[in-house]
């Protein structure tokens, strides 16, 4: 299994702010000194802070919190941990007050078919996808589908799309440094334990029986980035992925969505997806 770094310890009642503050700084290989210059501050400053000689604002934790690209859910960690209220709140996606977002992000991904587009949270569980998705999904095993449906899962299972992945071992391989780029970015046991799950799943031999979009043998393509070879009804349709979030979030469950929009990497997936399409 590839090892990935450990991020900082969970923030709790009993370990100060600064100490957070130093681990998140580490982490991030920044010097106190290019940390104050960033954060306008002096590097003497930030060493009291971070050994608790000085109590930092509430001002001042958010500005080191930016600069050091703490996730928004961390932020609130070290406000508690400075004696601070929360800043962000955790809005639940059902909630009412999030009805312009869903109902944005629903338009969004519709908007993209007959291309597949879906939208993740945090653990990637797909909170929504549209007809795209839907195809590429279609006669997988209903324990795979049943809510919540996570998108790693789905794609790592050996009975889900892994077998129908002509360039599995790559794309597993893509996948996974995805999920520790996030690991080393957010303080979650839970998603470290997702990771350790689906890398454990066996690798399904290969196999490449599967025609181009037109019916023809599949050809070498000069792709732009490597693509997602996926098997579909006898043929093969070639994907790229592309994922967005939300700049300057202001609530929790916000800013741990990700959209990602799977664009077809040549004029055979094109034309074959287009000519599926109602």
């Amino acid at each position: 299994m590839t090892t990935h770094p450990s991020p900082p310890a969970a923030a709790s009642t009993d370990r100060g702010v600064g100490s957070l503050l130093r681990a998140w700084r580490e982490q991030r290989r920044v010097s106190q000194l290019e940390l104050a210059l960033r954060a306008d501050s002096s590097a003497r400053h930030i060493s009291f802070v971070e050994t608790g000689r000085a109590r930092p604002s509430e001002e001042m934790v958010l500005r080191l919190a930016e600069h050091l690209e703490v996730p928004v859910r961390e932020r609130n960690a070290l406000l508690l941990a400075a004696g601070y209220a929360p800043r962000y709140p955790e809005t639940p996606l059902d909630d009412p007050a999030l009805d312009t977002l869903r109902d944005g992000l629903e338009r969004l991904i519709q908007g993209y078919e007959p291309y597949p587009a879906l939208v993740v949270d945090a653990l990637y569980q797909v909170v929504a996808a549209n007809r795209g998705i839907l195809m590429i999904l279609d006669g997988l095993p209903e324990h795979l589908l049943t809510p919540p449906v996570n998108a790693m899962r789905i794609t790592l299972h050996p009975e889900g799309l892994a077998p129908r992945i002509r360039n599995f071992p790559e794309w597993r391989g893509h996948l996974l440094a995805q999920m520790e780029r996030q690991i080393a970015l957010r303080r979650s046991d839970r998603l470290r334990e997702l990771y350790e799950e689906v890398a454990a799943y066996p690798v399904p031999e290969s196999e490449t029986t599967a025609t181009a979009p037109d019916g023809e043998p599949p050809q070498d393509v000069p792709y732009f980035a490597l693509p997602m070879r996926l098997e579909h009804e006898g043929r093969t349709l070639s994907f790229v992925s592309s994922i967005s979030t939300f700049n300057t979030p202001m609530d929790v469950t916000v800013a741990e969505l990700a959209i990602e929009t799977l664009l077809p990497a040549d004029p055979a997936t094109v034309k074959y997806l287009h000519a599926l399409s109602p």
